[in-house]
């Protein structure tokens, strides 16, 4: 009676996880991909798959039919944009036009393998080193006498001194080719009165440049004498006027 008892229950157990097993979802079979079998097999069934979903690819060169927006009945060639084609189509239609008022010369192409032009007599250029030319223009005798007229016309000019220049004050650069003293060497005597330095400094502020304040030192009685204070130390220079580049220029 016990072993009776025994085999019901191992038989319901039994039936439950019969029941337990019929309710999972399946297990894909994952040895059916790509990393086991025909690799080859699964990529023409995948291109099979595929191909019934799609269109046919068209053929290498194919040429689409469909016509342009505004271009009339064109032809667009596969991966050409619209506005390419009528560029492309407004370029052939220039050279149509450039070959119909073409006189039947056959266009050159352009290579550095081509021959270089043949040189042309242009009306206005001169042709006088062309001795073929003259030839046929003038004799030697009329050539004999072109020559005699152009010289008859040359007239040669004679070199003259340069003129005196109009007086306008003293002449600095005449000046600084007349000193040989070094700057800061007292020629000339002076009497510096007590705030000379400020009064120096307040004359060579009223100058533009050195050069006008030499001018004016100069114009005044300088260098023996120094009115307006330009040149305290006595060198004949006034303020930071130097004479040594017209030196210079003159002895280059």
């Amino acid at each position: 009676m016990t072993i009776g008892k025994d085999h019901m229950r191992r038989g319901l157990i039994a039936l439950a996880l019969t029941g337990v097993a019929a309710c999972q979802p399946a297990v894909p079979d994952s040895g059916a991909g790509v990393g086991f079998g025909n690799y080859t097999e699964y990529q023409q069934q995948r291109e099979a798959q595929l191909t019934g979903q799609r269109a046919p690819l068209p053929a290498a060169g194919a040429v689409s039919q469909e016509s342009l927006p505004g271009s009339g009945q064109g032809r667009v060639l596969p991966g050409v944009s619209i506005e390419e084609a009528d560029s492309a189509e407004s370029l052939a239609a220039d050279t149509r036009a450039a070959l119909g008022a073409n006189d039947g010369t056959a266009p050159l192409e352009a290579s550095p393998s081509n021959p270089a032009p043949v040189a042309v007599n242009t009306v206005g250029i001169s042709r006088e080193n062309d001795f073929e030319a003259v030839d046929e223009q003038r004799g030697i005798a009329a050539d004999k006498a072109l020559i005699e007229r152009n010289r008859a016309n040359y007239t040669q000019v004679q070199p003259e001194d340069l003129p005196a220049r109009a007086g306008s004050g003293p002449n600095i650069v005449a000046y600084a080719l007349q000193t040989s003293h070094p700057i800061g060497q007292q020629v000339h005597r002076r009497t510096n009165l007590p705030g000379a330095e400020g009064r120096y400094q307040r004359a060579c502020a009223s100058f533009p440049s050195p050069d006008l304040a030499q001018t004016e030192f100069l114009k005044t009685g300088g260098p023996e004498r120094d009115r307006r204070g330009l040149d305290p130390d006595g060198d004949g220079y006034a303020c930071s006027w130097d004479p040594r580049p017209f030196r210079k220029a003159a002895g280059g």
